[in-house]
């Protein structure tokens, strides 16, 4: 584990290597799961204020989907998290025509409609992110689905991108600047000591 402030993280973050391969995945990741997407309370606020604008880019079964069961639902052991289509698909997600699912709320945010471009837990997948009980704690995980997300883990060795690097944009997103070049400096600390050993 690596600390910087009360954020604690995984080794893996830094070691292990990823870069999505969603011509494979398909981005299985939006509906393979036990739940919705997990959402930060603000990001409530978010759905409720975009809603409208990112509509346009919902599916008709996203849309209805949403109409039934609310823009955000909770779940009693994840909490707030998105509605799904009949508990698989995430209702902001869409199939494109070569079956990769697109997020609704992304895509809003390419087409610079909103300012805000997807659920938190979405963006920093493989990444997961769980705060003690007392909250002093913030720990960050790596959590590839076994099989869904070995293209990515494939793609990554290939490429030789840590995992780190393929979330500079959602690591930064969360917790700053500061936080991502403490996470930089410990990555290349760590890659002294292994080459010395």
């Amino acid at each position: 584990m690596i600390a910087i402030d009360n954020i604690l993280i995984s080794d893996q973050i830094l070691e292990e290597q990823f870069v999505c391969d969603l011509q494979k995945c398909k981005g299985g990741c939006c509906e393979d799961g036990d739940a919705g997407a997990p959402l930060a309370n603000m990001e409530l606020e978010k759905l409720d204020e975009f809603y409208q604008t990112i509509k346009p880019f919902l599916s008709l079964e996203g849309i209805k989907a949403i109409d039934n069961q609310g823009r955000y639902v909770y779940h009693k052991s994840f909490g707030w998290v998105t509605p799904t289509i009949e508990g698989k698909l995430c209702a902001y997600g869409l199939r494109d025509s070569k079956g990769i699912i697109k997020c609704g709320i992304e895509q809003a945010c390419n087409e610079g409609k909103i300012d805000w471009k997807k659920p938190i837990s979405c963006h920093l997948f493989p990444a997961k992110t769980e705060r003690s009980k007392n909250e002093d704690l913030e720990f960050v995980n790596y959590e590839p689905r076994e099989d869904l997300c070995r293209p990515g883990c494939s793609l990554g060795k290939r490429l030789k991108i840590p995992v780190y690097v393929f979330l500079k944009e959602a690591l930064v997103r969360k917790y700053g600047e500061e936080f991502y070049k403490g996470l930089e400096a410990a990555a290349a600390h760590l890659k002294r000591t292994n080459e010395k050993s």
